[in-house]
């Protein structure tokens, strides 16, 4: 069968059951997969129940109820469907929802994964909605949330914008007035709610000299064109609310900087993704911002309430996700401090650093992401982090950049390969990944990651190292 045959299939699975269990990730993806098949399922009568889980390991395999339930695992199981099967779990009463790299097992467990069929850019939360709207074509008004699921996974970040399936859910939601679609946008995260310096000061995608990562030279830059940047009613003024005339000269401007340093152009620019119902300077107005906040959750442990989010509460649970937010940035920022600080240790072709166990393992990654930037962005970064409640494991994660995959990079298969070898086990995306190792065996898995680094690059002839 092809990929729009599996979501037909898995429609008409999924009218066949009373009652269901959703098994989804706590990130962004995960949260708004998970919302979308709740309200989709619980429109066609169906009894729902939800667990989320950080990874699917036999730990956490005990949070899925042995019960007569149908069990929907969406963003996660198909690269662990060998727990499935040592759960008992048989080919009837499961149906995976994923786009991760598919592990079989000698149960063929039916499964919508967008990923075998060549759609790489679609996220788990955009297979759930295909599945929701063929249930039933009303559903078409969750596109928002799939929308959120792909910009929060990255599935935007490498073309600018969502594309393939993923660009036509986008539209499914701006034909009912839902999403707005702005095509040549600022490519910049925090256009809703951002003073415009600290906004363009954040940037690295693309690096912009004298004004990423340097909030003052922003603001002497925008200062310089003259435009007004305060509003005598709302204050400092975020790029959503810029005139559009004076955007033009900003994005001009920007662009005769990148020039003057020998850089281009193309990544000056993005599509994205406005929710107009949403009220103005809230992380609730464009998809990315909304994902962050979802993601705030998650890390923090509390995905319910991401969840409640997503399916309209804009009372307690949207209060205490923004409290949640302003305390998952103040930590990813003392962490982005304590990683410059430290120093990172440089191979060849990766630079790494151990944290031991001063942060959360949930939010590592993030904040080796954004280290990056001020780091030497050619390599991949790998981050460890002690395990407290697990003290024989480490968890490692990695992130590189657009442009270091497109040199050859996958980090998925180079930490899924050293991981494995070492008797962990891991996984992602070529430009993200994680995984848990043996403690004992962190030395080892840096020089195999390393290794392995090293041979892509030579197979993809990049010559870069």
């Amino acid at each position: 069968m092809g990929f729009w045959e599996d979501v037909r299939a898995a429609a008409q699975e999924l009218s066949s059951h009373p009652d269901a269990t959703i098994i989804s990730h706590i990130d962004a993806d995960g949260i708004s997969g998970e919302a979308i098949l709740a309200q989709a399922l619980a429109r066609e009568g169906i009894r729902t129940t939800s667990v989320f889980v950080r990874q699917l390991e036999p730990l956490t395999m005990r949070q899925v109820p042995r019960d007569d339930s149908f069990k929907i695992f969406c963003d996660l199981g198909a690269g662990q469907q060998n727990l499935l099967e040592e759960h008992g779990l048989s080919n009837e009463e499961v149906l995976i929802i994923d786009h991760h790299v598919s592990q079989d097992c000698g149960t063929a467990y039916q499964q919508v994964n967008c990923l075998p069929y060549g759609h790489t850019k679609l996220s788990a939360a955009g297979v759930a909605y295909l599945v929701a709207r063929e249930l039933d074509a009303s559903n078409a008004d969750l596109a928002p949330l799939a929308v959120i699921g792909n910009v929060g996974d990255m599935m935007a970040r490498e073309d600018c914008g969502l594309i393939g399936p993923a660009r036509e859910i986008a539209r499914d939601g701006a034909s009912q007035g839902l999403i707005e679609i702005r095509e040549r946008d600022l490519n910049c995260y925090g256009i809703s709610t951002r003073p415009l310096h600290v906004c363009l000061s954040y940037n690295d995608d693309p690096f912009i000299p004298g004004i990423s990562n340097n909030a003052p030279g922003a603001m002497k830059f925008l200062q310089r064109l003259g435009i007004p940047l305060r509003d005598p009613v709302k204050g400092t003024l975020v790029w959503e609310e810029i005139p559009d005339e004076h955007r033009k000269r900003i994005t001009s401007a920007l662009a005769q900087q990148l020039l003057a340093h020998g850089e281009g152009i193309s990544r000056l620019f993005a599509e994205s993704y406005i929710f107009p119902g949403e009220p103005e300077r809230t992380p609730l107005r464009n998809a990315q911002e909304f994902a962050t906040l979802l993601n705030s959750c998650g890390r923090w442990s509390r995905p319910s309430v991401g969840g409640s989010i997503c399916r309209g509460d804009r009372g307690t649970a949207y209060r205490q996700a923004e409290h949640m937010l302003t305390n998952h940035r103040a930590v990813i920022r003392e962490l982005l401090l304590y990683i410059l600080e430290t120093g990172v240790t440089e191979l060849s072709h990766l630079q790494f650093i151990h944290v031991g166990d001063r942060y959360p393992d949930t939010i590592v990654g993030i904040g080796a992401g954004m280290a990056l930037s001020k780091l030497n962005m050619d390599k991949p970064i790998l981050i460890m982090v002690e395990q407290p409640q697990d003290p024989g494991l480490t968890k490692v994660s990695m992130r590189t950049t657009e442009r270091v995959v497109g040199w050859g990079i996958d980090l998925q298969q180079a930490i899924a390969e050293a991981s494995s070898a070492l008797g962990g086990a891991g996984g992602g995306h070529r430009i993200a990944a994680g995984a848990y190792i043996p403690r004992e065996s962190e030395q080892e898995f840096v020089r195999r990651v390393n290794e392995l680094l090293s041979g892509q690059y030579a197979e993809a002839g990049a010559g870069h190292r």
